[in-house]
Order: structure tokens, then C-alpha cells, then sequence
């Protein structure tokens, strides 16, 4: 008989193709981002909460394909990604700032902890060196949101853009774990 966390494991990991779902959505997203019209601070304010929401609903699938306390992580990540995309929606004049700044520290905290995964699930053979490279990226990617707040809406643009490109990517590499780890 296989002890309980095996069985635990096969379970989130026969969630594997939401993961592949998730991840196209993502990526169809990151193809509208880069051909918006951003010409307004209220499109870039919209387009931002829309993006939030859908960071909200991959956290909520991640709530099934994960156990332990990442089911809180994912569940306490949902919910903020719900607040900043209402506040969005609400206030759509606000500064660039502010969403450079959310976008900054979002990239910076997602970079380390992907560089962190791809660290500890170094295996050959695997995916882990992609994950490092979109980690890094990201990590890069929000020290420069963090030094050039705003300046233009272009740039804002290209942060959502390249924030659903990184998850789109992400999840297709946590997916395709997750089914490896389905045949195991």
C-alpha cells in the first residue's frame, strides 16, 4: 500500500492539465496586453484589473493542485489579487506610480521565489533552468519598475504584458511537473 502522501500527490497531480489552461489563457492575455490601446490612464487602469483578476483565478486553481499551507498561500493570494483588481476598476485614475510600484514588488517577490523553486527542484533532465531564466527575468525586471516608477504608459503596458508572458510560462512548466509527477 502506498503511504498517504503518495496517494495526496497523484490527486493534485491528476490537476496537472488546469495548470496547461491556465497557462494559455495567460499567454492569449499577454498577446492582447502588447496590442492594447494605451493610449489613457483609464484603459491602463482597467487592463491592470483585468490582469488581476486573472492572477485571482489561476491563485483559486492553485488552491486544487497544491496541499498544506501553499492551499492557504494561494487562497490569501487570491483575495489580494481580487481587492487590487476592484481598487482598479474604481479608481482607475490612479497614478502610474502606484501600479509601477505593485507591479515592482510583484515581480521582485515572484522572481525570488521562482529562483528559489528552480534552486531547490534542480533535477536533470527537467525544467528547472527555464523557471530560473523567467525567475531571474522577473527579479530584473521588477528592480527596473522599482527605479523608473511610471514615467510612461507604454512601459506600464509592457510590465502587465510581460507579467502575464511570465505566468503563461510558468504554468506551463508547473503543469508539465505536475504530470511527470502523476506518473511517478
Amino acid at each position: 500500500m502506498a503511504p498517504p502522501e503518495s496517494a495526496e500527490v497523484a490527486e493534485l497531480a491528476s490537476f496537472w492539465w488546469l495548470k496547461l489552461i491556465t497557462a494559455g489563457c495567460w499567454l492569449l492575455l499577454s498577446v492582447i496586453v502588447f496590442r492594447f490601446d494605451y493610449t489613457t490612464v483609464s484603459s491602463i487602469s482597467i487592463l491592470f484589473g483585468i490582469v488581476m483578476l486573472a492572477a485571482a483565478a489561476t491563485e483559486l486553481v492553485g488552491i486544487f493542485t497544491s496541499h498544506g499551507w501553499w492551499r492557504l498561500a494561494h487562497g490569501v493570494l487570491a483575495l489580494a489579487f481580487v481587492v487590487i483588481g476592484i481598487v482598479a476598476f474604481v479608481h482607475p485614475g490612479n497614478t502610474f506610480a502606484a501600479l509601477a510600484g505593485v507591479m515592482s514588488f510583484y515581480f521582485i517577490f515572484a522572481g525570488a521565489l521562482r529562483i528559489a523553486l528552480a534552486v531547490a527542484l534542480r533535477d536533470p533532465g527537467g525544467f528547472h533552468w527555464l523557471l530560473l531564466a523567467v525567475g531571474v527575468a522577473e527579479l530584473l525586471l521588477g528592480f527596473w519598475a522599482a527605479g523608473y516608477f511610471g514615467r510612461s504608459a507604454l512601459l506600464l503596458v509592457i510590465w502587465v504584458g510581460a507579467l502575464a508572458l511570465a505566468r503563461g510560462i510558468g504554468d506551463i512548466i508547473d503543469a508539465f511537473a505536475l504530470h511527470r509527477l502523476r506518473s511517478v
